[in-house]
């Protein structure tokens, strides 16, 4: 499934580390909407280097009007673990059965040294207020993702 600018975006209910938490909620609380963030792993290398970039941003990301939700595959304490270890100021979301990451278009088949498997393609979603998308990037770079984002939402 491919999610384009403009479509209502997959509404969700999930254990967070922040309790139960759902798209509803977050868009309840922010001005200018939603940052949906899909990444495989916790506390891998690329992951850990996205998290920590969203970490250092929260405040002008907030500021502006933006709530910020990572989603993993990851059971709770696993993410409990990595918002602890890496002082993460947002919540991590548990999608254990993958199925919020497949209605977004972020599960799909990868490829990793010649080896295609099923798993988590990193994604981020930009929800508007209204519950649209008003920005889709899939498959994206860990590395610099956080300053590219904040370009294109005007930020910087």
């Amino acid at each position: 499934m491919t999610l384009a600018v403009g479509d209502p975006a997959p509404t969700f209910s999930l254990p967070s580390t922040a309790g139960e938490l759902s798209l509803a909620s977050l868009l309840e609380g922010s001005e200018k909407g939603v940052i949906v963030y899909f990444y495989p792993a916790a506390m891998t290398p690329g992951c850990t280097t996205q998290a920590c970039d969203f970490r250092d941003s929260i405040g002008s990301l907030a500021g502006a009007g933006y709530a910020v939700v990572g989603i993993s595959p990851d059971p709770l304490k696993r993410l409990e673990e990595f918002a602890a270890r890496d002082n993460l100021n947002f919540p991590l979301a548990a999608d254990e059965d993958h199925a919020i990451a497949e209605a977004y278009g972020a599960w799909g088949e990868k490829k990793n040294y010649g080896k295609i498997y099923e798993g988590l393609i990193r994604s981020t979603f930009v929800v508007a207020p209204d519950g649209t998308l008003a920005l889709t990037q899939v498959n994206v770079k860990a590395t610099g993702h956080v300053g590219r984002l904040r370009k294109i939402l005007g930020l910087d």
